[in-house]
Parts: structure tokens; C-alpha cells; sequence
């Protein structure tokens, strides 16, 4: 194995890999996200489980950051626990039903709204991504988490 990747903040920062997927690893980390935290939402808490998922993946970034960019250049690609961080946001506040259909939905709206603004990153999303070290790479997607969260919320409860 390449010794770049043996290296613990390589590990931890692409969470075990999945920062080196093939084509949009990006993508593939939230979709890998998912059901950590839902099952966070549902054996946890459902505000609790995504906070601590939130928390625990915004630390991943922070303290993996550094040498992953050090490795790899500034907000790398394999760089990924900062999409979990981002996507478990999503799912703060967001309420947990015994309805898989409604379940269902409700965590494929959160996906689709979190790529949306982790992808185009409208709304100040890029600006903040130009900060230094982890928090740039950590601050542009619970930024996309916290407006991917509104607008579930929105159609949650206005929409729906």
C-alpha cells in the first residue's frame, strides 16, 4: 500500500478510505454517511445522534486536516470527514418517524439538498471555504448542513 496513505490523518480524514472512491468522493461520503446517522437518529437520539455525529466528524477534520493537506494539497478530495460532519448537520432538528417510507424521503431530500449546496456552494459557502487550514475545509459544509437543513425543514413542515 502506498505509504502517503498509511498515514493515521489519511485514514481518518478520508474515513477509512472512502475519500479515495472513484469519481465524486464526495458524494459517495455522505452517501456513506447516511445511515450512521440515521441509525444515530433513531438508537441515539434523533437530535442527539446527528449532533454527536456532527461533532465527532468536525474534530475527525480539524485535527486530520493538516496533514492530510500536507500530504495532499489544500482541501483535498480524499480529505472526506468534513462531508460527514456537513451531512450529519442536515439531519439536526429533524424529526424521526416509525414510517420507513417517510423516513426514506426524508433522508433522500436531505442528501440531494446537501450536495446541492456542498457542490455549488451559493450563499457565502464558497467565501467561507477560503479560510485556512481545517476550518476551511471544515466550515463550507456544515455551512451547506445548516442551509440543506433549513429548506428539509421547510418542506417538512410547510410542504408537507
Amino acid at each position: 500500500m502506498n505509504q502517503k496513505k498509511l498515514s493515521p490523518a489519511v485514514l481518518a480524514g478520508s474515513v477509512f478510505y472512502i475519500g479515495f472512491l472513484p469519481k465524486f468522493p464526495g458524494t459517495w461520503a455522505s452517501l456513506a454517511a447516511l445511515p450512521l446517522i440515521y441509525l444515530a437518529s433513531v438508537h441515539i437520539h434523533p437530535l442527539f445522534g446527528p449532533l454527536l455525529l456532527t461533532i465527532l466528524f468536525s474534530a475527525v477534520t480539524l485535527l486530520a486536516a493538516n496533514g492530510i493537506e500536507k500530504i495532499y494539497g489544500p482541501d483535498p478530495s480524499e480529505c472526506v470527514s468534513d462531508e460527514f460532519a456537513g451531512q450529519a448537520m442536515v439531519f439536526l432538528f429533524i424529526p424521526v418517524y416509525t414510517s420507513w417510507e417517510y423516513n426514506l424521503l426524508v433522508i433522500i431530500a436531505g442528501f440531494v439538498l446537501f450536495r446541492f449546496f456542498d457542490i455549488l456552494k451559493p450563499l457565502g459557502i464558497g467565501a467561507i471555504q477560503n479560510t485556512e487550514g481545517g476550518w476551511g475545509v471544515l466550515l463550507d459544509d456544515l455551512l451547506a448542513g445548516i442551509y440543506a437543513q433549513m429548506c428539509l425543514l421547510f418542506i417538512i413542515f410547510v410542504v408537507l
